[in-house]
């Protein structure tokens, strides 16, 4: 009896080790912090438990143009990861370049999905001259949120308690400036300071609804819309009803702290004010609203993640490695109503469209949003950390700030980005 029951361990553990060697290691580099990178870390542990046949191992880098940067070096040089997320504004680059592995139909299918349980916008960004090189995971943009106590005590509120309805940029003006003039804290709050991106988004979404491209050909075209757009954005700082030089962090604090009546920002912030609200450490009930009509339409800046596989120079990634990402893609995108949880809107049409992603709050206050999200330029300069949105963030700011004008910091801007559209495309 002795025997038998040793011999079982034996076997048990023969088997155990056989199953954690064929186990497969995916390393997974994103850029996801905040409430989107818990989230992430969740859908990951979710997974890892789900199966025994693959571990997915995450690293998180510095958002932005770090992430980039160390995701095209290590991708050539054939250190790269097995999967990365990524936003869809940068495949241009991306593939463009030859940093990324096209996903043929045939994986997708394996991993059981379909070019058609995506929404047709998100999957359009993954591609790059009609092959796939990602798979869309979500749509994000701006939206406008209110602190309904301020809006309240400044006469912006109906007699259900939202918003009254904000059409037109001198309609959005006069919102700030009653909150400034009848509660003392400011009307609105976006980050502002050097090296931010906000003002480039808002710029773009207002450029968009007056039907103003922002390149035309090989030259810009923003002209005089462009000019007044900053301007406009501008006179709300000169007129104190914004504090300007607010890095990301601060500007968020200052409206959760209740000491401003707006907010500008993403919908990825959705999940830190839920959290909040949940803790008892917000003060008051938050508004959320789609971005508003200021010119001729609801146009708003937006953009996607998802997730792509590098193509690792020299080393590029086995058949079994491929099936092993592809799996991990394929469960997040069916499990994604984790994501939507975090104000996200997911690109994969059945969980999007279930009834318990449309019963989402606050998502559905903003749902309608989607169908005015606009793209930046489909350019390998463009994109989210882009060299476009880079020299963008050293000038549009300072406009805000006062140190230069909006026509000077469009001049300069212009400026230093028009070599950008001369050159040619790297090929990393």
């Amino acid at each position: 009896m002795r025997i038998a029951r040793l011999l079982a361990v034996l076997i048990w553990a023969m088997v155990f080790c056989t199953q954690a060697q064929a186990q497969t290691e995916v390393r997974l580099w994103t850029l996801l912090g905040g409430g989107d990178g818990a989230r992430m870390r969740s859908l990951i542990r979710e997974f890892n438990a789900s199966q025994q046949d693959v571990r997915v191992v995450e690293t998180v880098l510095k958002w932005g143009e770090p992430f980039y940067t160390k995701l095209i070096t290590a991708s050539v040089v054939g250190a790269g990861p097995d999967v990365a997320s990524i936003h869809l504004s940068r495949i241009a680059n991306l593939a463009g370049g030859g940093v990324l592995r096209a996903i043929s139909a045939d994986e997708l299918a394996e991993a059981g999905l379909r070019s058609g349980d995506f929404y047709a916008r998100q999957w359009h960004g993954a591609q790059y001259r009609d092959q796939t090189y990602a798979v869309p995971l979500d749509l994000h943009m701006l939206v406008l949120y209110y602190n309904k106590t301020l809006a309240r005590r400044a006469g912006l509120l109906d007699a259900n308690g939202g918003l009254r309805p904000v059409e037109g940029i001198a309609a959005l003006t006069q919102a700030f400036r009653a909150v400034k003039e009848q509660t003392g804290e400011q009307g609105m709050t976006m980050e502002s300071g050097p090296n931010s991106f906000a003002v480039w988004r808002l710029w773009l979404s207002m450029l968009a609804q007056r039907n103003t491209p922002l390149i035309d050909g090989a030259g810009f075209a923003y002209g005089k819309a462009g000019r007044e757009s900053l301007a406009a954005i501008s006179d709300w700082y000169a007129s104190g009803y914004a504090s300007s030089g607010l890095d990301y962090p601060a500007s968020t604090s200052q409206f959760m702290s209740g000491k401003a009546g707006f907010m500008i920002n993403g919908v990825w912030e959705v999940p830190e004010i839920a959290a909040a609200r949940r803790s008892g450490t917000l003060g008051f009930e938050v508004g959320i609203m789609p971005f508003p009509r200021m010119y001729e339409d609801r146009s708003v800046w937006g953009d996607a993640h998802g997730f792509a596989i590098p193509a690792n120079g020299d080393s590029p990634p086995s058949a079994e490695k491929v099936r092993a990402v592809m799996r991990f893609i394929a469960y997040v995108s069916k499990h994604s109503i984790a994501w939507a949880e975090g104000g996200h809107v997911p690109a994969y049409r059945p969980v999007a469209e279930s009834a318990a992603a449309r019963a989402l709050m606050p998502n559905a206050l903003y749902a309608g949003s989607v169908e005015h999200v606009i793209d930046e330029p489909a350019a390998w300069y463009a994109g989210a950390a882009g060299p476009l949105q880079s020299i963008a963030s050293k000038y549009l700011p300072a406009a805000l700030a006062g140190q230069l004008t909006p026509a000077q910091a469009l001049d300069m801007f212009e400026t230093e980005a028009a070599r950008l559209l001369r050159k040619r495309a790297p090929q990393y």
